[in-house]
């Protein structure tokens, strides 16, 4: 290893960052939930865009629409038939036609209203079967689509974006689009025909009953247009409300240990209550609005038919009318009662899926901070020579306070390169570089004179392997978290990873070994056996570069040393990069570069820094005299 002179003139690269993509969630109590996205759409297009989804399932959405309008037919008919059943049964009885003969009018008029009504019946199951079967094909492609993006987005927009919220994007919002064709398009189109075609009826029947049978639907759309503003806006709120809930959920189930341990059952309970009766709040508030709607349009609905019965008997007194027809006026007005009181579900259908929509087209055309270039090639490895170039960097919530400055050094295969230095000098920075987490803000990092940036990830990831200190264990067997990372690997492979991660004696006196099952977030395991479950697992990737971000901090320094004599083959062919404030689990590096405030400020091996005398040597001192200073304890209670 040797490092390297900052050079006197470098390409500064323009690196796109999420923070230029996200809008407010930068900002102190904001979130994803409620920050707007850059380019996210809105109204019109947003359910333009919904439709089309649709669309792609052509036979489904033709077959759909196909039987709500056999079915609006067929409920057409109905008032028609019932009238037509009403005038032939009052002619027959003024004509002395007999009563069997009565009766059997009768009975036929029935038996066809009964089929008519069974058909209708079977084509809305369809109806809404079919309307169901193409929101859900919808609700899959975009589900997919969701899991894709969160895969795919940077580290810097997880920095900044907390899980409960995309959970809720994931799903609310989601759900909210699913529903767009059945609750909102499907009910249109059934509305539209029974209220246009019906009208056409009405009208032509007769004038004033017909206008008077119309006369609440414009009044329950203008209503239900104006409540719908209302329904949208506090969507908005309670959606800002439901994600507040679940943070406050997922971090009391997360830290339920610290909970119990510091019994704050009930200060967490008041949290939960908090947050709780503030959703509550507002679903009172949309309910009352709702039902406030729902009253209006009765009695407009009501006073309606009032007016239509009382004229329209009238009428039929005067002999301008038959009571069939006035028959079929009251029962029209019945049939529409309720499509027509849907208005309102209707628009709060466009409205939750405009709203829903927007969110989650935002999330998902987020650009990707970190992705191939346009003319990105597989990484080739031949010596294994990783250098950094004069490399800054700075986290894009916080671009004027970089965190590395003009870091320059090389390493080659077979050597290892310690990096030690205080809380918040970069050393985990400079892993996450590596395998291209974040982008540098300038000068080049090269593996084998290849620019990183100028690389595919996958075969950058697939080279560059990272052991965090923090191990994340999946629930599911103790061989599969191992293999995570070559889930084909055969079983002599993953034992010989975890016999050198000193993990193998200790899955063995598992009672199911290698099939033990671990639980959710690997608490099961000890902080130790998590980290070294995350060693062998990374070792079964055999990568060119392996780094440890103080992996071994929870291992105690006799297991740690046979580790590092079990990973000494290992790493005869790769290089190694240990990050650590330990300094025994670093102090054999090849060298050893001390970062403080982003800039190296010494470097040397182990015994070269010792002699000058400056902060490793300080550093050196500080441990070995807190090891020293626990003798004598050790002596005295022996």
């Amino acid at each position: 290893m040797r490092l390297l002179a900052p050079p006197t003139a470098h390409d500064h690269w323009p690196v796109p960052s999420n923070s230029q993509v996200i809008r407010g969630m930068t900002k102190p109590g904001n979130s994803f939930a409620n920050g707007e996205v850059a380019g996210s759409p809105r109204g019109f297009s947003t359910i333009a865009r919904i439709t089309r989804m649709n669309l792609r399932q052509p036979w489904l959405v033709t077959m759909a629409i196909g039987s709500t309008l056999v079915a609006a037919s067929l409920q057409l008919l109905i008032p028609a038939l019932l009238g037509k059943a009403i005038d032939q049964t009052q002619l027959a009885m003024g004509a002395g036609v007999s009563a069997a003969a009565t009766q059997e009018g009768l009975r036929n008029s029935a038996l066809v209203l009964l089929a008519v009504s069974v058909l209708r019946g079977l084509f809305t199951l369809a109806q809404n079967y079919l309307a169901e079967a193409v929101g859900h094909h919808v609700a899959y492609e975009l589900r997919v689509a969701f899991y894709e993006k969160i895969q795919s987005l940077s580290f810097s927009f997880h920095d900044q974006a907390h899980s409960a919220d995309l959970i809720t994007i994931g799903m609310l919002d989601l759900e909210g689009v699913r529903m767009y064709f059945s609750a909102a398009l499907v009910r249109t189109v059934l509305l539209v025909m029974l209220v246009g075609v019906g009208a056409h009826m009405l009208i032509s029947m007769n004038l004033v009953l017909g206008l008077l049978a119309l006369s609440f639907v414009p009044f329950v759309a203008l209503r239900s247009s104006i409540t719908q503003l209302k329904l949208r806006a506090t969507w908005l709120d309670l959606q800002e409300r439901l994600c507040v809930l679940s943070r406050v959920m997922e971090e009391n189930l997360t830290g339920i240990r610290v909970v119990r341990a510091f019994a704050a059952q009930a200060y967490e309970m008041l949290k939960f209550d908090r947050a709780s009766k503030s959703a509550l709040g507002l679903m009172h508030e949309r309910a009352e609005i709702y039902v406030r709607n729902i009253s209006a349009m009765n009695f407009s609905f009501l006073f309606a038919m009032g007016l239509v019965l009382s004229i329209g008997g009238n009428k039929v007194i005067a002999g301008e009318i038959s009571v069939g027809k006035l028959a079929t006026f009251l029962t029209f007005m019945t049939i529409l009662q309720m499509p027509v009181r849907q208005i309102g579900l209707i628009v709060d259908g466009f409205a939750r899926a405009s709203t829903c929509g927007s969110r989650l087209f935002g999330l998902l055309d987020l650009d990707i901070a970190i992705k191939d270039a346009a003319d990105a090639k597989p990484l080739e490895i031949s010596d294994g020579t990783l250098r950094f170039d004069d490399v800054s960097f700075a986290y894009p919530a916080a671009e004027n306070r970089p965190i590395l400055k003009n870091i320059s050094f090389e390493v080659r295969k077979s050597e290892t390169i310690a990096i030690v230095g205080p809380p918040g000098s970069g050393k985990s920075t400079i892993a996450h570089l590596i395998p291209r987490f974040y982008d540098v803000a300038s000068g080049v990092i090269t593996l084998d004179g290849q620019d990183i940036r100028e690389v595919t990830l996958a075969t950058l990831r697939r080279a560059v392997a990272v052991v965090q200190q923090d191990a994340f264990v999946f629930t599911t067997t103790i061989e599969n978290n191992i293999a995570y990372g070559d889930p084909w690997a055969n079983a002599q492979r993953i034992e010989r990873a975890s016999e050198s991660a000193q993990l193998h004696d200790y899955i063995l006196r598992l009672p199911a070994g290698y099939k033990t099952v671990v639980r959710e977030r690997g608490l099961s395991l000890s902080g130790g056996q998590r980290q070294r479950l995350a060693i062998a697992r990374t070792m079964m990737l055999r990568p060119s570069v392996i780094i440890f971000d103080d992996s071994t901090a929870a291992i105690d320094a006799a297991t740690e040393r046979r580790i590092r004599s079990a990973m000494q083959l290992f790493a005869k062919d790769r290089v190694t990069i240990i990050i650590g404030h330990r300094l025994s689990s670093l102090m054999h590096a090849n060298a050893i570069l001390f970062i403080e405030n982003g800039e190296i400020v010494e470097h040397g091996t182990h015994e070269d820094l010792l002699a000058k005398g400056g902060r490793y040597k300080a550093l050196y001192d500080l441990q070995v005299r807190a090891f020293d200073d626990m003798l004598p304890n050790q002596e005295g209670v022996g």
